[in-house]
């Protein structure tokens, strides 16, 4: 069963870890100096925050997959949506290990599918000539 992911950039982590535990009743699944993730059930959603003083609101929505079967189900609906859809592969981003693809609505949301197969001890893979994995839709346009 797929689940709807939400990513939100804020200016105080713990200020807002403490606002969105009272609202889901919930502590974070991940929590790190700069990161959280709530994986709830009531709602099914990955919730996730980042810290990003300089710019807040909404990062990205996108739609998890449960299995690499899902994920493909997703990508064709991708397809069918016809829009310029950016591969980023196999890459490691939020503490997690993940296969992904993005997409942008029409309104200029941007919208990630992906399906997570790992953790990862950091926010993000490094970049280099043999390493192009990244965290977000911006990395993925030329």
């Amino acid at each position: 069963m797929k689940r709807l992911h939400v990513h939100v950039r804020v200016k105080d982590l713990n200020q807002s870890v403490a606002f969105y535990n009272a609202l889901f009743a919930a502590a974070p699944t991940v929590l790190k100096p700069d990161y959280a993730k709530w994986m709830l059930e009531d709602p099914r959603v990955n919730f996730a925050i980042s810290l990003h003083p300089d710019k807040t609101g909404i990062e990205h929505l996108g739609i998890q997959a449960e299995t690499p079967e899902e994920l493909n189900q997703v990508y064709g609906r991708l397809v069918e949506a016809k829009g310029t859809i950016r591969e980023e592969g196999q890459t490691t981003c939020c503490y997690a290990q993940s296969q992904k693809s993005w997409i942008t609505d029409p309104q200029g949301i941007e919208w990630e599918a992906f399906y997570t197969f790992g953790s990862a001890v950091t926010y993000a893979a490094e970049k280099s000539p043999a390493n192009t994995a990244c965290c977000g839709p911006a990395c993925c346009k030329n």
